[in-house]
């Protein structure tokens, strides 16, 4: 099986730079959240070689998978030889309610 293209949805990037800007405002250290940030992506890279990894969650959202990263949740949709990063959750978020909510947004 050939490596999958990895791409990053807008909401994904904002994710990440707020990840950036939490991780330094506790740790007072842009090179701490440098470097988380650099492994979390990588991680999200990792992805493309494993596409279908991680955990379904068509309960979410159709064809959503999740990937855990430290105390993060990766989400990624497995879209034809792409992986989309819909989203990066940190910091205990719940994101299961997130993305009910826009489901529900979707059906009004």
């Amino acid at each position: 099986m050939r490596r999958a293209k990895v791409i990053y949805r807008p909401e994904a990037l904002s994710d990440l730079r707020q990840i950036y800007i939490d991780i330094a405002d506790m740790s007072r250290s842009h090179v701490i959240a440098n470097g988380f940030v650099k492994r979390l992506m990588a991680r999200c890279h990792k992805i493309g070689d494993a596409p279908n990894g991680g955990r379904p969650r068509d309960d979410l959202a159709p064809g959503l998978r999740t990937v855990p990263f430290e105390h993060c949740a990766v989400i990624a949709y497995h879209v034809t030889d792409a992986v989309e990063i819909v989203n990066v959750f940190y910091g205990g978020r719940d994101y299961e309610a997130l993305f009910r909510a826009r489901d529900d947004e979707d059906e009004s």
